[in-house]
């Protein structure tokens, strides 16, 4: 390939660029995306323009990080990152450089990047590709190899061998051997162990969206990045948790990472889950010496883990607000987790599955039914199949959910016919007492749907009283 599409967007700002004496090239993941028949959305420009040529020559510029020499136009409803080609020198905080000079060629600017692949560029005025660091060559060979000699690059960011190790997982490309060997000496180690959580919670956040996490997530195991950052998750290679009863293959480590692959790749939310959902078991395993099969006189070694939903809840809800996710998600998160043990019985009453919805929100049914299928995958890396025991039972389940739903069951406080205000009236003193007669009152609907009626319930408010 000697040249890429270049959209109709780019070929206008070319011809601002050339009008004013300037030339311009599509460079990074954009270049890399189109090579391998990828559509790019996102587009970063270089250009021998400086910053303050790029701004009088726009009409809409946005200076964002103009100390190394980067804008942001606004053309034709698109935001262009343009950069002018640049020289840098030193990197005293192991991600910026301590200067920047402009007075660089296109392949200068090309020898700062991170990789190859990423270290080609294509003229916006016909596609043409320029590629002196044999970039295509390692697309087509399906190979990460960092530009120039590895432990450089990668004492320049600490963030680039994991960048390395994402991309990885995310394009399903190999690590070249010098690349991949130079994440593990120790002068880079101490470089990565620099970086901010935010950019390591970034970079793992688009490795946990890859189409097979366990790449990256396994190649962060074996450099002992995993460990530096999530030790909790790390201190679970080993832990057993096969015996006769045959639930499990692997061990809890290789069990999260695997049920991270089975969970959807659009839903961060539950994959996220899935990595942390059984951490707590380091912590909850028993063993104990136990007749299997039953009246068998075998005895048996069986290994149990009780409540560990608990403390992988705990655990994970320390590990992200560590990575300063939000409080939305953690809460988001660690709520799968506290209730991925709830296992749907085909004996349960109406109102056990009343009160399955109200536990787990019904906003978070489809999430909890992922959850399921992942937590499966994990087992044996063999996905739930249609017919199988555990699918025909969450058939049966959105069947009753549909029914109770569609029957407008009260499943929430909000939906009982009585309010606080209506036990004030009966005699109820404001305070803690109405909250817990209103509980009360909602256990009693739970269990028998036709109660949530006015007189029925300040009949049995009374009571309470």
């Amino acid at each position: 390939m000697k040249s890429i599409k270049i959209p109709s967007v780019l070929k206008k700002m070319n011809e601002i660029f050339e009008g004013a004496g300037f030339e311009a090239y599509l460079v990074g993941g954009a270049v890399r995306d189109e090579i391998m028949g990828k559509s790019a959305s996102d587009w970063d420009v270089t250009t021998n323009a400086k910053p303050e040529d790029v701004m009088r020559i726009f009409h809409k510029v946005i200076p964002t990080g103009i100390a190394h020499g980067t804008v942001t136009v606004h053309l034709l409803g698109e935001e262009i990152e343009v950069t002018t080609y640049r020289c840098e020198n030193g990197y005293s905080d192991g991600r910026h450089p301590d200067s920047v000079s402009f007075d660089a060629t296109l392949e200068d600017d090309l020898s700062r990047r991170d990789f190859t692949m990423n270290a080609i560029a294509a003229s916006l005025r016909d596609g043409k590709i320029v590629d002196p660091f044999g970039g295509r060559d390692d697309i087509k060979s399906k190979r990460i190899k960092t530009v120039g000699i590895a432990k450089e690059r990668f004492l320049e960011d600490g963030l680039r061998p994991i960048r390395a190790l994402r991309f990885s997982a995310q394009l399903g490309f190999s690590i070249d051997k010098e690349t991949f060997d130079a994440i593990s000496d120790d002068e880079v180690q101490a470089k990565i162990s620099s970086i901010s959580m935010e950019r390591f919670r970034d970079e793992l956040v688009k490795m946990l969206s890859s189409d097979i996490p366990s790449i990256g997530l396994h190649f962060m195991e074996d450099t002992g990045i995993l460990k530096m950052f999530i030790p909790e998750l790390a201190i679970c290679r080993g832990v057993a948790q096969a015996d006769v009863r045959e639930y499990h293959e692997f061990d809890v480590l290789d069990h999260c990472i695997y049920a991270c692959d089975g969970a959807p790749k659009d839903n961060l939310t539950v994959r996220t889950a899935m990595l942390f959902h059984d951490i707590g078991k380091v912590d909850a395993k028993t063993v104990v010496q136990k007749e299997f099969p039953e009246n068998s006189g075998q005895i048996e070694e069986i290994i149990h883990f009780h409540k560990h939903e608990l403390y992988s809840a705990k655990k994970a809800e320390e590990i992200l607000t560590r990575l300063k996710f939000s409080n939305a998600f953690i809460e988001s998160v660690t709520h799968l987790i506290l209730n991925h043990m709830t296992f749907f019985d085909s004996k349960w009453s109406d109102a056990a599955v009343r009160r399955f919805l109200v536990r787990i929100h019904p906003e978070c049914v489809d999430d909890i039914f992922e959850v399921w299928k992942a937590d499966i995958f994990g087992k044996h890396r063999t996905p739930v199949v249609p017919g199988s025991d555990a699918a025909e039972k969450m058939i049966l389940l959105c069947e009753r959910i549909k029914l109770i739903e569609e029957s407008q069951s009260a499943l929430s406080l909000k939906d009982l016919k009585v309010n606080g205000k209506d036990l004030i009236s009966i005699g109820v003193p404001p305070g803690k007492k109405i909250g817990s007669i209103l509980q009360e009152l909602f256990q009693c609907v739970l269990d028998d749907p036709e109660m949530n009626d006015r007189e029925k319930l300040l009949t049995v408010a009374k009571n309470l009283i």
